[in-house]
């Protein structure tokens, strides 16, 4: 049998902290260590390495722990690290008070995930920022580019005003 212990911090607080920043930089305290991460960060075990304006990156390392009844990992690993990145992107662009929330996402899975895939990196990108509809597109791939799913979504931008 084998073991997995996942310990998290307070997430009311660490959402407090990210309504009065921007979002470019409470996702920075995230990266650099300032903040601590989410626990669904901790469960999974990814993290976020890059933060610019309309960009986002997750990285993890899959291990047996994310696997499915059929012996691969599974599915909704790289769906969570792909909305991770969409999602993340668009908050770079968030002023203080506002924030997003994901209204639709579709993921395309184009090759099995095992505990051999190595790091695998999930790069999101804003494709259109209005008031109220951000969409965003994301990859995940290996360290040498190959790609194992793609993704879209679209968020509703949340005004705190």
């Amino acid at each position: 049998m084998r073991t997995l212990s996942v310990e998290w911090s307070d997430p009311a607080a660490l959402a407090a902290a990210g309504r009065s920043m921007t979002g470019i930089d409470f996702l920075r305290a995230l990266r650099d260590g300032r903040l601590p991460p989410p626990p669904i960060a901790q469960l999974l075990g990814f993290r976020l390495t890059e933060v610019e304006p309309g960009h986002a990156v997750f990285e993890i390392t899959p291990g047996e722990q994310h696997y499915n009844p059929i012996g691969v990992v599974h599915g909704g690993l790289a769906m969570t690290l792909l909305d991770s990145a969409m999602g993340c992107c668009v908050q770079t662009r968030m002023p203080v008070g506002s924030t997003y929330t994901t209204l639709e996402a579709k993921t395309n899975l184009v090759r099995a995930i095992s505990d051999k895939s190595g790091t695998l990196r999930a790069i999101g990108k804003v494709m259109h920022l209005g008031k109220r509809i951000a969409t965003a597109e994301a990859r995940l791939e290996d360290a040498s580019g190959k790609l194992y799913a793609h993704a879209t979504s679209t968020c509703i931008v949340l005004n705190g005003n």
